[in-house]
């Protein structure tokens, strides 16, 4: 009998990192994706994750005045997570709602709407770590943090 794999979900500014070659964390980003690939986990893409990064990412396109520069980190980023691929857990906001309000008001608002859903939705498919600089999801005592943070 083998061993279940372990599922790993990932966070837009980490998906956001690993597509932006301009982002701050674009090294460290295919540091961590890189690790995963050898590892026995399996990545997974929530919906939400898509939404925030493409989102951020035609923001930062804006802002730079690099829109020109936009399709293709669109198209890296259907490389990087075709569409079959995808975790379809925005449908669960309906379900969670309250939830995810009581989550934002525990961490006082640290944790915004999306990575509450996250957190959520971790807990609710058996998914112990998210990767992800962000870390206010050291706070989530269900879930673990990557890359861990600094002692």
């Amino acid at each position: 009998m083998t061993a279940m794999t372990e599922l790993i979900a990932i966070d837009s500014n980490v998906l956001i990192a690993f597509v932006d070659g301009r982002d701050k964390w674009h090294s460290q980003a295919r540091v961590l994706l890189a690790e995963l690939d050898t590892q026995d986990r399996e990545v997974v893409f929530f919906d939400c994750v898509l939404n925030e990064s493409i989102s951020v990412m035609a923001r930062r396109s804006e802002e730079r005045k690099t829109t020109k520069e936009f399709p293709g980190l669109l198209k890296r980023l259907e490389q990087v997570v075709p569409e079959d691929t995808i975790a379809w857990v925005s449908e669960e906001i309906r379900t969670l709602y309250h939830d995810i309000l009581e989550l934002v008001k525990e961490t006082n608002g640290r944790l915004n709407f999306h990575d509450a859903l996250i957190a959520l939705v971790c807990r609710e498919m058996g998914i112990p770590t998210v990767v992800s600089f962000d870390k206010d999801f050291d706070e989530i005592e269900w879930l673990t943090r990557m890359p861990k943070p600094e002692a």
